[in-house]
């Protein structure tokens, strides 16, 4: 009896968009970017710098592509071969990402997303293990520079991981800054007061949170006060930068998730990749990170390529991130 065409089928992918990344909460997105990190720094984690397509004007396709095998901790539910995908997202005109997974066993393709939530989300989850890694201890004073997406989603996964004690955010714009401030309250409970100065979020703070599009500085390296951790998630680029060239000197730390994609830029990066740690290795404990209360930490945030595909793995249906 010949098999029947229909059922011999194999399933289709499950479709995702930025409604269903929206539902997926806080500790099950930082736990799944966790064990990714983990994955990254034992080599159960495969994650080439990011590639770049010329699609000419100067707009190109970037695409990002991660192998997680299997044993590593995600809980992706994947059998004996894991699992792989890619992210891509352009410079043309700023359209919705997409981000596919494969089964490492069979090659069948489990997932696609699309939208733009899942790669700021998954960049929170990195910043927030990052802040609480490299933070003094206990609760937080929060600094926040921008209240764009990125500022955000920083936050939003930033309470899973630490109790936040006193919020502010400064922006160029009033109007958003108060609008960030509104929508912490009313989504996730907290308090955030809005400042109209970029040294009233950067100065007596536990940690400053700095995610701009400037390739100016924004701040003033003696705002930091000693035992202060900084993330920068902008420009960071010797030619543009969001936080000041001198903050490299007074850095006692500089971290990241991926120092073969900040050697990856196109132009030197504003911290040397060689003088940096990595975060993976930093939630290992096979790394130091602070090692002095007053010690002034700094994370350089790239986007460490896989972790968007642990991410999406974490939206299909009973599978435990943690």
């Amino acid at each position: 009896m010949s098999p029947d065409p229909v059922s011999s089928r194999p399933a289709s992918p499950l479709l995702f968009d930025d409604e269903d990344v929206r539902a997926l909460d806080a500790a099950t997105a930082v736990g799944a970017v966790r064990a990714a990190l983990l994955a990254h720094h034992s080599g159960a984690l495969h994650a080439p710098p990011r590639l770049n397509a010329d699609l000419g004007d100067g707009a190109g396709l970037v695409v990002t592509a991660g192998r997680l095998r299997s044993g590593t901790g995600t809980g992706t539910g994947t059998g004996t071969g894991g699992l792989y995908g890619f992210r891509a997202y352009d410079t043309v005109v700023g359209a919705e990402q997409l981000v596919a997974v494969w089964d490492g066993a069979d090659g069948r393709l489990r997932a696609l997303v699309h939208g733009s939530e899942l790669g700021p989300r998954r960049t929170g989850a990195i910043g927030a293990l990052a802040v609480d890694a490299a933070a003094n201890p206990g609760p937080v004073r929060l600094g926040i520079v921008g209240a764009g997406r990125q500022a955000w989603t920083q936050l939003w996964a930033l309470g899973a991981v630490r109790p936040l004690e006193d919020v502010v955010v400064a922006a160029r714009s009033a109007e958003r800054t108060a609008a960030f401030a509104r929508r912490a309250a009313d989504e996730l409970g907290v308090r955030v007061r809005a400042v109209g100065a970029v040294e009233d979020a950067v100065r007596e703070r536990d940690v400053v949170i700095v995610a701009t599009n400037s390739t100016t500085p924004v701040l003033d390296t003696d705002w930091i006060a000693p035992g202060t951790h900084v993330s920068t998630l902008g420009p960071k680029t010797a030619s543009g930068h969001e936080v000041p060239a001198a903050l490299v000197s007074r850095a006692d730390v500089v971290f990241t998730d991926s120092r073969a994609q900040a050697a990856g830029y196109t132009e030197p990066h504003l911290f040397a990749p060689e003088r940096m740690v990595e975060l993976g290795a930093v939630l290992a404990g096979a790394a130091p990170c602070r090692t002095a209360p007053g010690q002034i930490t700094v994370f350089c945030s790239v986007g460490l390529a896989g972790t968007e595909v642990a991410l999406a793995a974490a939206l299909l249906p009973g599978e435990d991130a943690a």
